[in-house]
């Protein structure tokens, strides 16, 4: 495809707002991309998306959206328990996909959508790209050449907090400003593991490879929560700790909990007979990679190295989100598969069902999926 892609923002919540419309409705990328769409079924919620971020068109029906002929790909901003069947609607109407993390809650349905696409030669993208950060790949190659030695364990993981509750989008009194947290509290999809452990893992397995196993406990800590004056029943895991195996004597702890947060997120530890990498830092010093003296030592400084996050767009949030659109695009338009794939998603997919398979059993769960690291000879 030579002309532009026209995209269609699934769901006008926070990630809508701040990973995709607010990125895409800018200048820079109007060469490549049009804001074809945006839907929401809360009344009047994408009609005022589309006004304020120059959309041309706004519907509260999903089903509307794919119908539209000027839809070419879609971006999937609705809570991750929608994924799965959105994105098969998505696919069956020969529209390419970037997932918002978490692709889908199972691996079963991350395999039915693989396949699907395979099908209908729909491309597929699925975030967090954390492999696509230039000190991920790195930190691969240090640990390949040696750096710490013998690699003997790992750790990262999140704490949910109140973080969601505080977002700016959901103080308001606006249709865009008073989006509901809630649905991150409850099944399916909901709790710290699909919704922020999820990046550490995705640099974890991206570094170290596929893992093998999985055991550990789970549980609902808080019961209960509140948002702006009203209870909330919550149902979803929110403290979660885990112990992976990635055979040849390589462990890493995970966890994804409601407090407490003693790893840099997203930066997973990696501890070595020669040293070790804490988060950015090699034995105490910044990791060396293409690119670093154009940015800021400390984590996630290097998301302004990611491709298409230039200009503008590095003083914005959720810029990874929008670098991961636009490997999309890319792919689209020019041919060059991302390096987040549907497959390496669907890995870590795995590893959180089997976690709370894990803890639920009281025994260990093999892993039976796998995905090809990067190939990082020339990083």
């Amino acid at each position: 495809m030579s002309g532009r892609v026209g995209i269609g923002v699934v769901g006008a919540g926070s990630i809508g707002i701040r990973g995709a419309l607010e990125h895409l409705c800018l200048p820079d990328v109007q060469d490549v991309v049009s804001l074809a769409t945006v839907c929401d079924p809360v009344p009047g919620r994408a009609k005022a998306a589309a006004e304020k971020y120059r959309v041309a068109r706004a519907y509260e029906s999903y089903d509307d959206l794919l119908a539209d002929d000027q839809v070419h790909a879609v971006t999937l901003c609705s809570p991750i328990g929608l994924h799965f069947e959105q994105g098969l609607a998505a696919i069956r109407a020969g529209k390419h996909i970037h997932f918002n993390k978490t692709m889908t809650v199972t691996a079963a349905e991350a395999t039915t959508l693989i396949e699907e696409a395979a099908k209908r030669d729909v491309k597929l993208v699925a975030s967090p790209g954390q492999i696509l950060f230039p000190v991920h790949r790195a930190i691969r190659r240090l640990i390949l050449d040696g750096a710490i030695g013998k690699i003997a364990w790992a750790a990262t993981g999140a704490a949910f907090g109140d973080y969601h509750e505080k977002e700016g989008l959901r103080t308001g009194e606006d249709v865009l400003t008073n989006i509901n947290p809630s649905w991150y509290w409850r099944k399916p999809g909901g709790g710290p593991l699909y919704d922020m452990t999820v990046y550490g893992l995705h640099a974890l397995t991206g570094v170290l490879g596929p893992a093998k196993r999985i055991s550990g406990f789970s549980a609902v800590a808080i019961p209960e929560r509140e948002f702006r004056g009203q209870k909330y029943p919550c149902d979803a895991d929110d403290n979660s700790l885990f112990v992976l195996d990635f055979g040849e004597g390589v462990f890493a702890f995970i966890f994804g909990t409601h407090a407490g947060m003693p790893f840099t997120f997203g930066h997973p530890n990696y501890y070595g007979s020669k040293g070790a990498i804490t988060g950015i830092l090699l034995n105490g010093e910044p990791v060396d990679f293409p690119g670093r003296q154009e940015t800021r030592i400390e984590p996630y400084g290097d998301v302004d190295l990611l491709p298409y996050v230039t200009g503008k767009h590095r003083e914005m949030g959720e810029r990874h989100v929008y670098a991961d659109v636009m490997q999309l695009v890319r792919w689209i338009r020019e041919g060059i598969p991302s390096g987040a794939t549907a497959e390496h998603a669907r890995h870590v997919i795995e590893i959180i069902e089997a976690g709370y398979r894990a803890a639920e059993t009281g025994q260990a769960q093999d892993l039976t999926t796998t995905f090809n690291p990067p190939d990082v000879s020339k990083s």
